[in-house]
């Protein structure tokens, strides 16, 4: 003898069936979105770095001099406004590129007021040795530990793949930093005014991608007259 299920029945077992289905979904896309962030918010892929926007307080960070001291930076108010160029390192040859095209504006930059700061993932004993551009005499500093990167938000984890192929090209991304975090900042600038706040924010994921001089120079000019 069949026995028939009352329909309210039927449309119950439905709906269980079917919210189940709706949360192993969302359950999965968490997975998935929380493997591309990382689990303590450092994303594994540049594309999803998203930096400290305009109008932020910078954040209080420490990095280190070349021959191994603190230095802290911020949160203000500072001294003098304030121009803070993350890059990956002296390994790196568009690094390189982009900071010898740099010393045409850095003159420039100063008159305007400006302490330049640049941010590098390699240890202190590196920053100066590492780079193949000759007559550098910038304020390099060691963010290693990726304290500032963090704190900035443009800190981002290298996979195991992209390890492997960074050793291909003789890049040791461990003893460059002398950390085993296997991160790097995506190439980035941050503009900060006296009071501590973010005044303009450039960053790119393609590292081959740098800010020109030219409209570095304009967006110093910019901030420092109050646009």
């Amino acid at each position: 003898m069949r026995t028939w299920l009352p329909l309210a029945s039927v449309l119950l077992c439905g709906f269980i069936a079917a919210t189940a289905q709706t949360a192993a979904t969302a359950a999965t896309a968490v997975v998935a979105d929380a493997a591309a962030a990382g689990v303590d918010g450092v994303p594994s892929d540049a594309a999803k770095v998203v930096p400290l926007p305009v109008g932020s307080k910078m954040p209080a960070t420490v990095v280190r001099n070349a021959d191994g001291t603190e230095r802290h930076l911020g949160p203000g108010p500072l001294a003098r406004p304030t121009i803070l160029i993350f890059y990956r390192g002296g390994w790196c040859p568009y690094c390189n590129r982009h900071l010898g095209a740099l010393k045409q504006v850095e003159p420039d930059l100063i008159k305007l007021g400006y302490d330049v700061l640049f941010l590098s993932a390699d240890r202190p004993e590196l920053l100066y040795s590492s780079l193949k551009e000759p007559n550098i005499h910038y304020t390099l500093l060691s963010d290693a530990s990726m304290n500032a990167a963090r704190a900035y938000r443009v800190a981002f984890r290298l996979d195991a793949d992209a390890l492997a192929e960074y050793r291909r090209y003789g890049v040791d991304i461990e003893a460059a930093s002398g950390q085993t975090h296997h991160e790097l900042p995506v190439p980035a600038v941050f503009i900060i005014d006296r009071s501590g706040v973010i005044r303009f924010v450039h960053a790119n994921p393609d590292y081959t991608t740098r800010i020109s001089p030219d409209a570095l120079l304009d967006a110093a000019r910019s901030a420092a007259a109050g646009k």
